[in-house]
């Protein structure tokens, strides 16, 4: 008889933290504020209230929504807030900025969403490697939300791990 394949880390005590698989799977999309100006340089305000209320917004249904001007143009806070005031309730997340700054806070709010009472004084190791596209903060942030609650902390993979943490 053969031996059975031993899994040390499992043995260990180990927990593999994955970012990755928290990656939620609905679109992202973005609101580009350069398609309601005039000339792609001056905000109309009566003509950019006009055409976000006939604008149908079901494709941004459930989704996440960066907003943002890829015009060089000057637009007014309000105009952002008037594009938020219409998708919240309607898209799942809405951001400022480009779809970069929307996965970073995608992320911020995964993390404060973590329960980090399974991790309390275990030893955990953030998976590194991913093949979605994690925002380099989300794990900056993951180090802030489990240090004060694990015993330690490593970053990469259970067979070659870098130490970031150990409580004393």
């Amino acid at each position: 008889m053969k031996d059975k394949i031993e899994n040390k880390v499992e043995k260990s005590g180990l927990i593999v933290l994955d970012l990755e698989d928290f990656y939620p799977k609905e679109k992202r999309l973005v609101f580009d504020l350069k398609e309601y100006l005039y000339e792609e340089q001056v905000l109309k305000e009566k003509d950019f209230r006009r055409a976000l209320s006939e604008l149908n917004w079901s494709p941004y249904q459930d989704t996440f929504v960066a907003v943002t001007c890829s015009s060089d143009a000057i637009i007014p806070s309000w105009a952002y807030l008037l594009v938020a005031s219409y998708l919240t309730g309607i898209a799942q997340l809405v951001s400022f900025g480009s779809l970069e700054d929307l996965e970073r806070d995608i992320y911020t709010q995964i993390i404060e969403n973590i329960n980090i009472k399974e991790y309390q004084d275990k030893k955990v190791i953030i998976k590194g490697c991913s093949h979605k596209p994690i925002p380099q903060n989300a794990y900056l942030q993951l180090i802030r939300k489990l240090k004060p609650v694990v015993s330690s902390l490593m970053y990469g993979e259970a067979c070659s791990t870098v130490p970031v943490y150990k409580r004393k």
